[in-house]
Formats: structure tokens, C-alpha cells, sequence
């Protein structure tokens, strides 16, 4: 039986790719920071260790015995006095040290679609440093380049939940999100794979301004849009990259990018956006449940 390890296990992603990995007959050994979230010893984990990836002799010998490493470890939103290159960098960089330790056969990263062409901003840049770093370590290694998750998609739902969703730009951007169930079954189909950074969108691309009426449409609402023009949030960035840091403008910049970029990457999957906003109705939760 092959052996995997699942960094960011009790994130979005990682819950689906670890449901994935075990259902496809691997022994799954789950990495987490707070054992908590997992709230009881979940039947799609063979193993659950606690390490923290930033620090680096919590995670000695974690992949002895391993066969691949998946990592979706990241941060959009900063906490706990960690910046970009602390967790997507140096933190990532400490579990491949490892896993070059123990002579994993595939090494699995989560970046992000276009990453290459958007390293001005913070976040695709320390990511895209450990990218160049894993390219040249010598293992095996996957790059899975999604456009973004159906989770990516919440802030839209709270907003129309309070009556109103504000947008950056025109909203006439496209993106093909992808469900966290159909992204993990791609990672899995992508080990067979001979390319090494494929790109992935879910079935379906959306302007920003659909993806609004979708939330609305979920809660039974009229849509109430408002836009917020392109150049006011260049200067808003501007002025935040001078006078405050990362920390404060990173998620700003990120989110404020993704909506006036195209994001359309190659369609896979079968789930539906409408479907998952319904499901966080149906939940009562903003965090997803598929």
C-alpha cells in the first residue's frame, strides 16, 4: 500500500484530497497544527501527526516511509504574526527538506493559476520562490495550478446574505472555479501524468458579476451589485503597499487582482457552483460542506 502525507489536512482542500488519496486505497497519514479541528479521528485518516511546518524540528522524520507528499499549506488572510514567506515559503521549503531526506517518490504543491506572471504581489511571489526551489530539488514533483476553489467563492455569499455584494472593476472578468472534491480528483489523475505544473479550472467559467447573481439567486434574493472602480483600488494598493505591510495589503492585492484578471484555466470536474452556494444555505455555515 502507498504511503501519503497530507500537509493542510483540516483545510479546505486538503479535507477533500485526504478523502480522495484514502478512497483510491493509499494509507494516509495527515499533517495538522491544531488536532482539535479535526474534531474526531476522521475514517479517511490512517495517521494524524501534529507538526507545525514553520517550525522545522517539529517535522523530523515526517516522511520516513512515505511515498508522496501533498501540500496545500498557504495563507490568503494573515494570522498569527506569520507572513508569506514564513508559511508559503520557508514553511513548504521545511517539509521538502524532509521529504528530499527520505527520498519521496512524488512531491505535490498547490500553487495558484497565473502565479508566474503575478509575482508583484506578495503572495504568488513567495510561492512562486518555492516553486523555482522544488523544480530543482531533484525530486519528482507535481505543481497543481488551479484557478481557484469553490471556498474562494464564500465572501460573495456573505455579502449577499447582508443584501449587497461590492465588486472591484467592472466584473466582467472570467473564472472557472473548481470544487475541492473535483481539484482533489485531479491531483490524483495528475500522478500519472507526465506534465509537471498542469493548470486546472472546474466545468464552467463565470463572469464575477454571475458568480454575485448565483449567491443571490442561492438565497432567494434580488441581486444588488455595487462596483468600485479599477483605479481607485490601484491607488488604494499603492498607497497600502507604501505605508503598510504585507500582512495588511497582501489579501488586499490578491483578491483586488483576481477580479479584474481572466482566469480561465482547462475545465474539469462536474460540481456546480449554484449547488455548492445552496449547500452553505442549507448548512447555515459560510464554510463549505462539499
Amino acid at each position: 500500500m502507498k504511503r501519503v502525507l497530507i500537509a493542510g489536512a483540516t483545510g479546505y482542500l486538503g479535507h477533500f484530497t485526504a478523502i480522495a488519496f484514502k478512497n483510491a486505497g493509499y494509507y494516509t497519514k495527515l499533517l495538522v497544527r491544531n488536532p482539535q479541528k479535526l474534531k474526531t479521528y476522521p475514517v479517511y485518516a490512517n495517521e494524524v501527526v501534529q507538526a507545525e511546518i514553520t517550525q522545522p524540528e517539529t517535522l523530523i522524520d515526517i516522511c520516513a516511509g512515505i511515498d508522496i507528499v501533498f501540500t496545500s499549506v498557504g495563507i490568503t488572510r494573515q494570522k498569527d504574526g506569520l507572513s508569506y514567506h514564513d508559511v508559503d515559503f520557508q514553511g513548504n521549503m521545511n517539509l521538502l527538506e524532509e521529504a528530499k531526506k527520505a527520498g519521496v517518490s512524488m512531491f505535490i504543491y498547490i500553487s495558484v493559476f497565473n502565479g508566474q506572471a503575478m509575482q508583484d504581489l506578495a503572495i504568488c511571489r513567495e510561492k512562486e520562490r518555492f516553486v523555482r526551489e522544488l523544480q530543482s530539488s531533484g525530486l519528482p514533483y507535481r505543481v497543481i495550478r488551479p484557478t481557484g476553489y469553490f471556498s474562494d467563492m464564500n465572501d460573495y455569499y456573505i455579502m449577499a446574505k447582508k443584501g449587497r455584494v461590492y465588486i472591484f472593476g467592472s466584473g466582467n472578468a472570467h473564472i472557472n472555479p473548481i470544487s475541492g472534491k473535483d481539484l482533489a480528483a485531479f491531483c490524483l489523475t495528475a500522478i500519472e501524468k507526465p506534465e509537471t505544473a498542469p493548470e486546472v479550472g472546474g466545468p464552467k467559467a463565470y463572469t464575477h458579476n454571475e458568480i454575485a447573481t448565483l449567491a443571490f439567486q442561492s438565497l432567494n434574493k434580488p441581486a444588488k451589485i455595487t462596483h468600485i472602480p479599477a483605479w481607485l483600488c490601484k491607488v488604494v494598493i499603492f498607497l497600502m503597499r507604501k505605508l503598510t505591510s504585507s500582512k495588511t495589503y497582501g489579501p488586499f492585492e490578491f483578491v483586488a487582482t483576481m477580479l479584474t484578471k481572466e482566469m480561465v484555466a482547462p475545465f474539469y470536474g462536474s460540481d456546480d457552483l449554484l449547488e455548492y452556494f445552496k449547500s452553505l444555505k442549507s448548512t447555515g455555515k459560510s464554510s463549505p460542506t462539499k
